[in-house]
């Protein structure tokens, strides 16, 4: 197994998953190793983080157009040394390029999920209220229906609690 480090990959790098025979596993370093000695020395840190896929599901919807559902996303807790498969409790945020062009992520869809009442921390954050049909819409493990992208690729943007985030490519 070849275990490759680095504080951010592109969507390319989801397509390399061997090389030959070795499986490659990609673990995602802590932008707080960029301080290297100013850091208190907890222990309790996590210094690397290796992110799974999203668990997704592309579905066909009214009229010829496109859904995307997601249900969740894999871990590797380092502490235990266990893969734990999140559900969508997992998710703060779940982003959609509809028409992914290689070059650049364009959200064209946005999502939030979550343990928590998001919602009533929006609240209370904006101190103000908030359309509760529009967070509705907003707050989805179901993406709104769309059209088939042009470019035949569609791009699923995940990012945990923790603000680890993971992108994958899908051929539609």
């Amino acid at each position: 197994m070849l275990i490759a480090c680095a504080f951010n990959y592109d969507a390319h790098s989801a397509e390399f998953d061997k090389l030959g025979r070795v499986p490659v596993l990609k673990a995602r370093m802590n932008p707080d190793l960029h301080m290297g000695g100013e850091l208190k020395a907890t222990g309790a840190g996590n210094l690397f983080v290796i992110f799974g896929e999203p668990d997704i599901k592309i579905e066909e919807a009214e009229n010829g157009m496109i859904r995307v559902r997601v249900f969740g996303v894999d871990v590797f807790k380092p502490q235990t040394g266990e893969v734990v498969s999140e559900g969508t409790d997992g998710i703060a945020l779940w982003m959609l390029d509809t028409d992914y062009n290689e070059e650049s992520f364009f959200v064209r869809h946005a999502y939030f999920l979550g343990a928590n009442d998001p919602y009533k921390a929006l609240k209370t954050t904006l101190k103000a209220e908030i359309d509760q049909e529009a967070w509705e819409s907003l707050y989805s493990d179901v993406s709104r229906p769309f059209p088939k992208p042009k470019s035949g690729r569609i791009a699923v943007k995940v990012i945990n609690h923790l603000g680890d985030e993971v992108m994958k490519v899908f051929a539609v």
